[in-house]
């Protein structure tokens, strides 16, 4: 069987856009596989008493997925980075729901690199970064986005250029500047409230 290329997955997401059923199910089939991939690195080194499974990370996805009858889904990137950001929101959600620190005060801090993906120590490092990138888009939306594109979705520089509309080396920028903003604001240091 051959792997599908991208804009297999784009025409399936503006036939399942137009209502196409079939297209659905048909990308559900060639999107699986990656998707799996993902909540692996989601749930990797999830606290071991975690109730949701890789599975039931996926499925909860397709279930909030399929339900989304407005979609406008632009391309792969865009339907990817959309999935991780679902998946981030479901374990962002169950770890409220644990009771854990709003803040996660005392956590040691993990800079986030170039080649990483998301592995959460611990449910309450998950609630601090939700956090503070909630409080990153407040301030500029755009870096915000990289960081979850990228971070959460696994996407490419060139993907995320691409999705948001803007060039190479300004998912660079953010990318960089991003990091370092988090970094300053979950270990309380403050950062500039403008970015």
């Amino acid at each position: 069987m051959t792997t599908p290329n991208r804009s297999d997955v784009t025409t399936l997401l503006q036939a399942w856009r137009a209502g196409d059923d079939t297209a659905r199910e048909k990308l559900w089939a060639i999107v699986f596989p990656e998707l799996k991939r993902l909540a692996h690195q989601y749930m990797r080194e999830e606290r071991p008493n975690h109730l949701l499974q890789t599975g039931a990370l996926v499925n909860e996805a397709y279930l909030r997925l399929v339900d989304w009858k407005k979609a406008h889904w632009q391309n792969r990137a865009h339907f990817f980075g959309m999935c991780a950001r679902i998946m981030r929101q479901i374990l962002v959600d169950d770890a409220r729901a644990q009771g854990y620190e709003k803040r996660g005060g005392g956590l040691r801090i993990e800079v986030l690199d170039e080649a990483a993906t998301f592995s959460p120590t611990r449910s309450d490092q998950l609630v601090a970064l939700d956090d503070a990138l909630q409080r990153l888009a407040a301030i500029n939306k755009r870096k915000s986005d990289v960081v979850e594109l990228r971070f959460f979705g696994g996407l490419t520089v060139e993907e995320t250029a691409q999705l948001l509309g803007v060039s190479r080396l300004t998912v660079i920028r953010d990318w960089n500047f991003a990091r370092a903003w988090l970094l300053a604001e979950m270990s309380g240091k403050n950062p500039a409230q403008s970015v």
